[in-house]
């Protein structure tokens, strides 16, 4: 597995958005700001924050005596709050520490109490002349008092922070947010054991902001961008001031993934889960990772949702879906029939899911493009590195993963050097016997549908890597038939899923296999030669009739579609004639035996190791994703039909018959 290697810094990897510093040099966060009167940039992530309210008749010089204390730098003016004397900011402080102390000591709730409401109070629920509500001026003397006894609010004043955390704070004016971020960067600092309490309360917002949360009473509406802008705002001066907390942000952001969600929460949450690495780039593979993993596993839920369903109607899904489309048309077309009910909710179940996954892999295309349209060599290798490391953690160990995957198809034909990158690591796999059987067969299958589908990779490696499968394949037979009985996919699987990426390859490069291609000609030349002056060299004959015939039998294990379309290609440019093969393989069943005692026949996918017939997986089958779809263009050879077999009558046409018909049976076994 190569190793992951961390992109260089002005790398789009790494390199943070418009939005983060443009230095990397240190700087202390409690250091001041050396000139009050210069725009300061947001992403310096300094709290500017005076110890009270500004009073309008303030003087500069008067704020600059002020002790050195934690700011925040954007570019907000700070709100000026008449009438507010200093002395209301000292009785506050001083009622909130007796409550504090008489609640812990002396069990006393009263006050303690009392200061739990100004926080819980809903600005929400309350209209403008509400009484109860706190006003603004008190929720700015309270939370002062608070951040200044952080000391004092260990484990006994949990429900008196909880409440302050749950309050609402993200639609008031930017002072008291200000303000809050910096109660959180202290209360962190000094408790410890509230560090994962803050960020739960931070990520789970990053999810779904409450509704009206940015209509507050007495306060000015505030966007959903701007509400997101200031709980990354939090995070990055917590983080920043707490490095170690990195790693209890991580596992955090994994467990609050809303997978489940609607498709408009998931893919904003993926969105904001990208905006963190660019404060956080330590969290980068953290991040890419868990969004992969669970782009994986709707991925697959999908596939095996449109399975369930009629192949029309799997086929129709996927295009019309769109991500303005609404989900909820099926159900109105639904009869009164309660199954029909519950397949109209089924379907929109997974247009959610298509929704999902179209909008968390196009974040995932606009994150790693960057590196790899106008970074440097270096930053494409370590970028590919990166999803190389995914591809082999994640995507591959996964059955019938649909979309992913097409990341390393897209990037690794960024350059010929990627596409050798990634081609090269499917045969370590493919090639490594202490690999598990179904990571080897799925290794073959990407590399094969990589080959064959892969617009911009070079006929020199096409014909580089078919006939270091042909050789791969020409060993395995030679290592497999002495002790072979008849076709087994449980005992010699290493051998078919070659033999299937060798029919497919061929089915789909036939023009670039040739010796024609290999002089110099174009493909489009070579379409242009008569069937009997296609040749190709003699080692592509000999080792295909060789284990086509072996006791191996390919053609009975590979995947049915796969071979009926090499025999009507082979038999047209006179490689070779397997038809009187296919007829004898119609009548030949296969078993395997689960117990002693039991006998059955099964039809199963690859991978398991009872079956006997490989599935038609090819990972990089067509992208039918409306919205990211586009990052594809250009990169996709779609099917072509064959000069003079596709463009007329076809007399092989009989030999295409579905192989199960009822005939007479020939079954083989281990005990033949």
């Amino acid at each position: 597995m190569p190793s992951v290697a961390t992109a260089p810094s002005n790398s789009a990897l790494t390199a943070t958005p418009s939005t983060m510093p443009l230095t990397s040099s240190p700087r202390s966060i409690l250091k001041p700001s050396k000139s009050a009167g210069t725009k300061r940039k947001m992403e310096e992530a300094d709290l500017d924050i005076p110890s009270s309210p500004p009073a309008p008749d303030a003087s500069n010089d008067a704020h600059s005596k002020k002790r050195p204390r934690v700011t925040f730098a954007e570019t907000i003016q700070s709100h000026t709050i008449p009438g507010i004397e200093k002395s209301d900011i000292v009785v506050t402080r001083e009622e909130v520490r007796k409550a504090i102390h008489r609640h812990v000591s002396a069990g006393d709730d009263e006050a303690y109490d009392r200061i739990i409401h100004v926080f819980t109070a809903d600005p929400k629920k309350a209209d403008e002349n509400s009484y109860d509500l706190p006003t603004p001026t008190q929720l700015k003397h309270h939370l002062m008092a608070m951040t200044a006894h952080v000391a004092s609010l260990d484990r006994n004043c949990s429900s008196l922070v909880l409440a302050i955390l749950e309050s609402e704070w993200l639609g008031r004016d930017m002072f008291y947010v200000k303000l809050f971020i910096r109660f959180l960067g202290n209360l962190t600092a000094a408790q410890g054991s509230y560090i994962p309490v803050v960020f739960k309360m931070l990520v789970t917002k990053l999810a779904k902001i409450p509704r009206g949360s940015g209509q507050l009473v007495n306060y000015h509406r505030v966007s959903l961008d701007e509400m997101f802008s200031r709980i990354h705002m939090a995070l990055r001066h917590i983080v920043r001031l707490l490095p170690a907390g990195s790693g209890t942000l991580s596992r955090i952001l994994s467990q609050q993934f809303p997978t489940y969600s609607d498709a408009s929460i998931c893919n904003s949450y993926a969105r904001n889960l990208i905006q963190i690495i660019g404060y956080s780039p330590e969290l980068q593979s953290d991040i890419l990772s868990m969004i992969t993993e669970n782009l994986v596993k709707i991925d697959v839920e999908i596939q095996v949702d449109l399975e369930d369903f009629e192949d029309e109607l799997g086929e129709s899904l996927l295009p019309s879906t769109s991500p303005e489309e609404d989900v909820e048309d099926d159900a109105s077309v639904a009869s009164d029939e309660s199954d029909a009910d519950e397949e109209s909710e089924r379907l929109s179940a997974v247009k959610e899911n298509i929704q999902k996954v179209d909008g968390m892999i196009d974040i995932l295309f606009e994150y790693y493009t960057p590196p790899f349209t106008t970074g440097s060599m270096d930053e494409k290798e370590n970028a590919l590195d990166l999803l190389l490391s995914h591809f082999q953690t994640i995507i591959l160990p996964t059955y019938r993963s649909r979309h992913t995957q097409f990341l390393l198809f897209h990037f690794s034909q960024a350059s010929p050097v990627l596409i050798d990158r990634f081609a090269s690591a499917c045969v370590q796999i493919i090639f490594n016997k202490l690999q598990p059987g179904v990571i080897r067969q799925s290794a073959a299958a990407y590399l094969a549908s990589f080959v064959a589908r892969g617009a911009h990779i070079p006929g020199e490696v096409i014909r580089d890597v078919f006939d270091l499968m042909l050789t791969h394949l020409d060993n395995l037979r030679n290592d497999y038939e002495g002790n072979c009985r008849g076709p087994d996919l449980r005992r010699f699987g290493p051998f078919y899923s070659t033999a299937q990426a060798v029919l497919y390859i061929f089915c789909f490069r036939w023009r670039d296999l040739t010796i024609a291609a290999s002089e110099g000609d174009s493909p489009e030349q070579v379409e242009e030669l008569e069937p009997s002056q296609m040749a190709f060299p003699p080692n592509v004959k000999e080792v295909l009739h060789k284990s086509i015939y072996s006791r191996l039998n390919p053609l009975k294990v590979c995947s049915p579609g796969i071979v009926n379309e090499f025999a009507r290609i082979a038999h047209h440019f006179q490689l070779l004639y397997v038809y009187p093969l296919l007829e004898t393989n119609k009548r030949l069943r296969i078993t395997a035996f689960r117990s002693i005692s039991s006998q059955v026949e099964r039809d199963v996918r690859a991978g398991d190791h009872l079956g006997y017939q490989l599935d038609a997986y090819f990972p990089f089958d067509p992208y039918q994703l409306p919205r990211s779809r586009h990052w594809l263009d250009g990169d996709y050879i779609e099917w072509r039909g064959i000069p003079g077999l596709d463009d007329g009558d076809d007399s092989d046409s009989e030999a295409d018959e579905d192989d199960n018909e009822d005939e007479e049976d020939i079954t083989a076994t281990d005990d033949d």
